[in-house]
């Protein structure tokens, strides 16, 4: 039998919030600086310095590991991190604060007063309603992450947190509805994800029956799910933050967009920017198929995970290499948030005997791999490439492994 997802930790002993949460413990945690477990290093040396000072040692323990997991947190709760209780896996699976402002904002524009947070974890997307002033349940059954999550809800006296199971929840009352399943397992040696949506706790099914039901919903979910499992009657909005994909959520009834079936959400520094389309999954027609030309687009990923390339595409002109691969090709670099431009310089077959030539003969030290369509480890590929290119190397190069039809190519190129 499959173990249930949850947001526990492996390592209950470590993940034990009673000893921090006792006067002793909590006053500990609160007065250590901020660098004091920054690394594992700091957070070995706290916890020696603590115990040599005759503070118990279950109690330091508990406390440096808190210490350790808020800063790991601060890249995505920002200075909240610096009171909140955490576990492990609940920080692996939280919603960063910036985007559990845009989840928030969904159920104000909507116009909707009271929700329910079902499955809340440590309570990144409750912070982030209550801070609209929206009044949010936060339900979680986990007990470890449901004592976290109402630590972390302390400041908001429009939010609460109530320990059960989510399926079980009375929503009599509630104008709407936001879930984050638990989508990973937890065993002796950690925590591993779950990618079927009818493993994931609660269930998917459990989420459309809300829907049907005459429920607004939102929810979390990751970013990997095959198109084929989302249902149709909803907008699936993949997001990425700073490059790296975060998180699909679909929304139901009026949480949804009228004429977006797909959307594609680029958080960056320089603001945000969305790519969208009305289908749910278009069958487009063939596409114009173009040889590799001065510039090389690689899409972000949430415009991968949301079939938007060829809309991205388009905005730069571009051509597709290949029409199962993401890349493609344009005659000049424009700027676009929804792919990075390369400067082709060179056109390389792939293989390795030859490619070894080409970094010893240019005294490339550092090398940077992409690939995509191409049965290789990049990791491992460049200790190949590297291991008779000399210490005295010093060059820099980043190499883009592809397939263009049956032609597997290596493409030089130096990012614009």
């Amino acid at each position: 039998m499959a173990p249930t997802p949850q947001r526990a930790d492996a390592n209950q002993s470590v993940e034990n919030l009673a000893p921090v949460l006792t006067s002793e413990g909590f006053g500990l945690l609160e007065s250590l600086p901020a660098d004091a477990a920054m690394t594992e290093d700091a957070a070995l040396a706290t916890n020696l310095a603590l115990r040599k000072a005759g503070h118990d040692p279950e109690v330091v323990t508990a406390v440096v590991h808190q210490a350790r997991l808020r800063a790991l947190a601060g890249m995505k709760f920002g200075p909240f991190a610096e009171h909140m209780m955490l576990t492990r896996a609940g920080l692996e699976q939280a919603t960063r604060m910036s985007v559990a402002a845009l989840h928030a904002q969904r159920f104000v524009k909507a116009g909707f007063k009271r929700v329910a947070d079902l499955g809340c974890g440590l309570g990144a997307d409750a912070m982030a309603m209550a801070t609209l002033e929206l009044d949010v349940t936060a339900v979680e059954l986990d007990e470890t992450t449901a004592a976290a999550a109402t630590v972390n809800l302390m400041p908001w006296p429009n939010a609460r947190v109530v320990q059960g199971d989510a399926t079980e929840f009375d929503l009599e009352g509630f104008d709407a509805v936001w879930l984050d399943p638990a989508r990973r397992t937890t065993s002796t040696s950690g925590t591993s994800r779950v990618f079927d949506p009818e493993a994931f706790s609660p269930p998917l099914s459990y989420v459309e029956s809300l829907s049907n039901a005459g429920l607004p919903v939102g929810v979390k979910l990751g970013p990997g799910i095959p198109h084929e499992s989302i249902p149709e009657d909803c907008e699936a909005q993949w997001v990425s933050v700073e490059g790296s994909v975060t998180e699909v959520a679909l929304w139901f009834g009026p949480l949804a967009r009228p004429g977006v079936k797909r959307a594609a959400l680029v958080l960056s520094a320089d603001g945000a920017a969305e790519l969208t389309s009305e289908k749910h999954d278009d069958v487009p027609a063939e596409p114009e198929i173009s040889e590799i030309r001065d510039y090389l687009y690689e899409p972000d990923g949430a415009v991968i995970r949301a079939g938007l390339v060829r809309e991205a595409m388009f905005l730069v002109g571009g051509h597709l290499l290949d029409p199962h691969i993401a890349y493609f090709t344009a005659e000049t670099a424009e700027q676009t948030p929804f792919a990075r431009a390369y400067k082709v310089l060179d056109v390389m077959p792939y293989n390795i005997k030859s490619l070894k030539r080409w970094v010893k003969d240019n005294g490339i030290g550092v090398l940077d791999i992409k690939k995509r369509g191409v049965d290789v480890t990049p990791e491992e590929l460049r200790k190949i490439l590297l291991a008779g290119s000399g210490r005295k190397a010093k060059g820099k190069a980043t190499l883009i492994l592809t397939r263009i039809g049956d032609w597997r190519v290596a493409i030089n190129v130096e990012p614009v």
